[in-house]
């Protein structure tokens, strides 16, 4: 899996390295290392939003503040890897 974190001016402006410290942080926490990877990307076309815009693999692209990044890992990643049940 791959989550890729537009570090371009409006995101960066947002917050995304704060976004990628916290996916980091769950990355190390979970020790997922082997199964998802964090990649910086420019423009994803969504600047208009709120937040910083992620994308995981070829998913649609979503906006992700410091405040949501550890929810939208939990959704979005562990729920993908580790499903419950």
């Amino acid at each position: 899996m791959v989550i890729s974190v537009c570090i371009g001016t409006a995101c960066h402006l947002e917050g995304s390295y704060n976004v990628i410290a916290a996916f980091q942080q769950m990355i190390e926490k979970y020790r997922l290392h082997d199964n998802v990877k964090i990649k910086a990307a420019f423009c994803m076309g969504q600047c208009a939003h709120q937040g910083v815009c992620v994308k995981i693999d070829s998913k649609e692209v979503q906006s992700v503040t410091g405040a949501t990044a550890k929810t939208f890992f939990q959704e979005n990643v562990l729920a993908v890897l580790k499903p419950q049940g």
